[in-house]
């Protein structure tokens, strides 16, 4: 999961369209940080650690929501969106119906923890229920999950896309080029899902396809986020970006990604 977190942490600067549409500029700006992106991602990690990867749909979505429960209100408090903070405060919090992209940004561990593709796509599903639960935060989360499952087992970048256009109906027919000039700060699925895949599927490597993502703005550390979880699936991740990841997570987070990648199958 580290391409997940390093999306999110290089992408942090530039959120709000705060970039300058480019793919020149600082990898580790002196403005980085991990945010809520990070948090989510490794609180559905500590879930699948803390239930088992096994777990059935209760027991797996209670403790997706109590490690969501307890890493959102103590990391990234004042970056959720209002809705996913009274989420977080509530004692039996319920779906609010959201197609929001959290559902697709904190998926990664799933994408990797499963050896068929049925359960990637079911367990991914249940992440984003417990908040998530319209059709489009559902379809966001199962295509990216799928996407790492299909990538990290040998799949083409052509039949990647081909099967996500065909599975789940997204278009990514339009080009960086093409989508870069009218982009903007957007928190939906469909308008970010579509674009991190294209993100991806336009580079030559991971520092690549972290640059593309970026260089489109918008909601740019959740874009990027994705985007780096496709790309680390695809080529991995260099030992010195996993060094520049490390360093910036506090321990408690740093030791659910090491867990995680050393249980991961």
């Amino acid at each position: 999961m580290y391409g997940a977190i390093l999306g999110d942490i290089i992408g942090s600067p530039y959120e709000f369209d705060q970039g300058d549409k480019s793919k020149e500029f600082e990898l580790f700006d002196p403005r980085v940080h991990f945010t809520d992106d990070s948090a989510m991602t490794l609180a559905i990690a500590k879930a699948i650690l803390s239930a088992g990867p096994d777990a059935g749909e209760a027991d797996m979505k209670a403790a997706m929501i109590s490690c969501m429960q307890d890493f959102g209100n103590r990391y990234a408090i004042h970056e959720y969106g209002a809705r996913f903070i009274g989420w977080l405060r509530e004692k039996d919090p319920k779906p609010y119906g959201s197609f929001g992209n959290g559902s697709a940004m904190r998926v990664a561990a799933v994408g990797w923890c499963y050896d068929s593709l049925e359960r990637t796509r079911e367990v991914a599903r249940w992440s984003a229920e417990v908040s998530h639960n319209h059709p489009e935060g559902i379809k966001g989360a199962e295509s990216v999950a799928a996407a790492i499952f299909l990538l990290r087992n040998g799949s083409s970048m052509e039949d990647v896309k081909e099967f996500i256009c065909s599975e789940f109906g997204y278009d990514l027919s339009r080009t960086l080029d093409e989508i870069r000039p009218g982009y903007y700060h957007v928190e939906s699925c469909q308008q970010t899902v579509p674009e991190a895949i294209t993100a991806f599927l336009e580079s030559t490597d991971f520092e690549d396809a972290i640059r593309n993502a970026v260089s489109l703005g918008g909601d740019c550390d959740t874009l990027t986020c994705i985007t780096g979880s496709l790309a680390e699936a695809y080529y991995g991740v260099p030992a010195d970006m996993v060094a520049e990841c490390e360093r910036r997570l506090p321990e408690e987070l740093l030791t659910v990604l090491k867990r995680f990648e050393e249980i991961r199958r």
